[in-house]
């Protein structure tokens, strides 16, 4: 708390929040919040500023917008802001005792059984595996012809996070019954459910429906396991030898929520932004231009698509980035107040749902320049306006950021390498606006679009004339220190262990998912590593300080350029 509040109201240096103007008697703004959600944040945030408030059926909810405010509701210890107090909709998806309707310590037990699946250490394993789920999916298509986008990218998203993250029967035994299932659960996620998740509503005893069924499909996995004796390299085995800390093992049912969890963290964000990025690519063909020439500069003469070349895959990176950015999937993010507090000054009375909107922070003008125009370079030197801290929220932040990040972006870029690389693509004259259908917002559908085989992608270096608003190109720094020194936020990392990977001499990663850094001030031959880890961290939780003067560095005085 950065202000004190007093027992009968608030400090008198605290401001109330202002109210949206309009809404209902009794209902307030519940038709704007079930019809129009983003507009009505967007509206929230134009009228009232950064911190707004808005009334659904009684409940109090106050929109934080912007950097600063963002920062401070996620960096907030959870006994003040509780996101597991905002998500009792996900319970009848994960399942009573999993995640958020487990005790705080419980719930740390199960997030940390999560993360070995989702760890860059598993990375190469999962490229080989979605590499060759892709070009299965294509292997069927002629020389040229038309699919819906939406279906083809949730249906192999399913395929290659299903492979991935739960093992090989759901792949070649179930997969069909799976994907129902799946879409059934990801439906449910609505934003009445926020209200109440056991509403009497059809699209609720679907979910419910196919949670039951999948809970049925996993115990009889499990038991065929157990009854062969065998074992495999997949979370399913991972999460039947876990343990609690009092030696307990997993029960059928938390391995099943557990599970859906690991999928929900890995795919439900890959199946809408695979198709966003091919749209706005289209949308944008000097965009496809550059990315055709930077998938034939990486890979050269048809050669394989691996993990270590994906990440030299930088203005593919960016557009994802983009994508994200104007599309997210997840447009609102929500924390209860558990105690009387403040964020920028103003009153937060306990029992006050406070609600972070990615959709309207990606579209504040004074972080991100020509917001609603799409330009990846933005992403890049010098703009980077995603550095700011807490400024990009695709997938959230803070401590609870969604682990799986970085898996989806590993599986985005694998699937657009390999499809660009194959096949020319077109846009159709189906309408290419967004579906608020579910909380995860996608293209609606089918979002057709025709394709055209090419084959191996030759062609030289396009030009690099690909613009944006107030950018025509981009220029690395020419800034090279005489020193570094690692600085790691420890409250947010979440230990993917990508530094590990690209600098193992200066990073390493226990069993427990701690970070262990081995020096903070590393040699000049690692210098090159350890910018690269700070790169592809996905928490950003590792800053690297520039020492203009070694001598400065030794004795800690002024010398270091962040």
């Amino acid at each position: 708390m950065n202000a004190s509040i007093e027992e009968n109201g608030a400090a008198p240096s605290l401001k109330r929040v202002p109210n949206l103007p309009g809404g209902l008697p009794v209902l307030g703004h519940t038709m704007g919040f079930l019809k129009d959600l983003t507009g009505l944040l967007q509206r929230a945030r134009t009228e009232c500023g950064p911190v707004a408030g808005i009334k659904v059926l009684g409940r109090r909810i106050v929109l934080v917008t912007g950097p600063e405010g963002q920062e401070q509701v996620f960096r907030s210890p959870d006994s003040v802001f509780s996101p597991k107090a905002a998500y009792k909709l996900m319970v009848p998806i994960f399942g009573k005792g999993v995640a958020y309707d487990c005790p705080d310590d419980i719930m740390d037990e199960q997030l940390k059984m999560l993360l070995p699946a989702l760890q860059h250490k598993r990375m190469k394993t999962y490229s080989g595996y979605i590499t060759e789920e892709v070009a299965d999916s294509v292997r069927h298509w002629g020389e040229e012809g038309t699919i819906g986008l939406v279906e083809y990218c949730a249906s192999l998203t399913n395929f290659t996070s299903s492979r991935c993250l739960l093992g090989e029967e759901f792949r070649t035994e179930m997969n069909e019954e799976f994907s129902r299932i799946y879409h059934a659960l990801e439906r449910g996620i609505v934003p009445i459910a926020y209200l109440n998740p056991y509403l009497p509503l059809p699209v609720f005893r679907r979910r419910d429906a196919a949670r039951t069924r999948l809970g049925e499909m996993v115990s009889q996995i499990v038991q065929k396991r157990r009854d062969s004796g065998e074992t495999h390299e997949d979370f399913l085995q991972t999460l039947m030898e876990s343990k609690y800390q009092d030696g307990r093992g997993l029960s059928d049912h938390e391995i099943t929520g557990m599970l859906v969890a690991a999928m929900f963290a890995g795919h439900h964000t890959s199946s809408v932004t695979t198709a966003w990025c091919i749209l706005e690519m289209l949308r944008h063909p000097e965009w496809m231009t550059r990315i055709r020439s930077e998938l034939s500069d990486v890979f050269p003469n048809g050669q394989a698509v691996d993990y270590a070349s994906l990440k030299r895959l930088t203005n593919l990176e960016w557009v994802i980035k983009e994508v994200l950015r104007l599309h997210p999937p997840l447009f609102i993010l929500i924390r209860v107040a558990l105690e009387d507090t403040e964020v920028l000054g103003h009153e937060i009375k306990k029992g006050t749902w406070v609600a972070l909107s990615p959709s309207v922070a990606h579209q504040l003008e004074d972080v991100f320049a020509d917001a609603s125009s799409f330009c990846p370079h933005r992403f890049g030197p010098p703009r980077s306006e995603d550095k700011l801290p807490f400024s990009y929220i695709a997938f959230g932040g803070g401590r609870h950021k969604c682990l799986g990040n970085s898996f989806a972006i590993l599986q985005i870029k694998t699937i657009l390498a390999i499809l660009l690389q194959r096949f020319e693509f077109g846009l159709t004259d189906d309408p290419i606006e967004p579906d608020f259908q579910a909380l995860v917002i996608g293209p609606k559908a089918p979002a057709r679009v025709t394709y055209k085989r090419i084959g191996a992608y030759q062609e030289s270096a396009a030009s690099d004339t690909a613009t944006c608003p107030r950018q025509n190109r981009v220029e690395a720094s020419s800034d090279t220190p005489q020193a570094l020194r690692v600085d790691v936020d420890f409250d947010l990392c979440q230990g993917h262990g990508a530094c590990e990977v690209e600098a193992p001499g200066v990073f390493e990663v226990g069993e427990d998912g701690v970070l262990n850094v081995l020096t903070d001030t590393p040699t000049s031959e690692h210098w090159s590593q350890v910018l690269e880890a700070a790169q592809h961290c996905p928490q950003q939780a590792i800053r690297i300080q520039r020492i203009t003067s070694p001598a400065k560095a030794d004795n800690g005085s002024d010398g270091a350029v962040k």
